[in-house]
C-alpha cells in the first residue's frame, strides 16, 4: 500500500477475481477523477482468494464495458492487517462484512455492503462529511454511515448483496454489473471532492 495515501478503501469478495476487483477498479478511476491519482487508494481482497490469479475473463468484459482497466491486477487474501489498515471496507455481501468482522473486530465500525453504504449515504447533507482532505473526509462519511445504522429500515439481502458470478452465465456477469453501477455513483460522488 502507498504510505502517501490520505484514505485507504478495501473491497472484498470471495475469489478476488470478479466483483472486488471490478469495484476497486472503478473506485479507484472515479477518485483518482476526483481528487487525483493516489490521494484515495482502493485495493481489494478475498476471503479465499484465488492468490496470484488475474481477474476472470467475464468480469473483465463488463468491467471494461463500464469504461475502467483492471490493467495489472493480481488476486490476493484477506488478512486482518489488511483491514486494519483501512478507513472503508466495502464488501460484496453480508457474510462477507461478518468474516471481516471476525477477522478484525474493530471494522464492525467501518465495514458495509457496496450497496449498504450507498443506502445509508444517500440523505446525508455533504457539510456533515465534506473536508479539504480527502482522509478526514472518507472518515467523517464513515462515521455518519455508521450512525445511521439502525435508524432506517435494513436491505433485504437481496437487496444488500452483489451476487456471484463466478462460473456462471453472462447475464449473471451482468446483473454483478448492474448491482455495482447502481451504487457507484452514489458513493463515488460522497466520497469524492466537490
Amino acid at each position: 500500500m502507498s504510505s502517501t495515501a490520505a484514505a485507504r478503501v478495501l473491497t472484498v469478495c470471495t475469489g478476488n477475481i470478479c466483483r472486488s476487483p471490478f469495484m476497486e477498479r472503478a473506485l479507484q478511476a472515479e477518485l483518482d477523477r476526483s481528487w487525483g491519482p493516489g490521494v484515495v487508494e482502493v485495493s481489494s481482497a478475498g476471503t479465499g482468494a484465488m492468490v496470484g490469479e488475474p481477474m476472470n475473463a467475464p468480469a473483465l468484459r463488463v468491467l471494461e464495458a463500464a469504461g475502467y482497466a483492471a490493467d495489472g491486477f493480481v488476486a490476493r487474501a484477506l488478512t486482518p492487517a489488511i483491514v486494519a489498515s483501512s478507513d472503508l471496507v466495502l464488501t460484496a455481501t453480508r457474510r462477507h462484512r461478518g468474516l471481516v468482522a471476525q477477522m478484525h473486530p474493530k471494522a464492525l465500525r467501518y465495514a458495509f455492503t457496496l450497496r449498504e453504504f450507498a443506502d445509508l449515504i444517500s440523505d446525508v447533507p455533504r457539510d456533515a462529511y465534506e473536508a479539504d482532505d480527502a482522509g478526514q473526509q472518507v472518515r467523517a462519511l464513515v462515521q455518519a454511515a455508521a450512525s445511521r445504522r439502525g435508524m432506517r429500515p435494513p436491505l433485504s439481502d437481496e437487496d444488500a448483496d452483489i451476487v456471484d458470478p463466478y462460473r456462471r452465465e453472462a447475464l449473471v456477469f451482468d446483473t454483478m454489473s448492474a448491482q455495482v453501477m447502481s451504487a457507484l455513483p452514489q458513493v463515488a460522488a460522497a466520497l469524492g471532492a466537490r
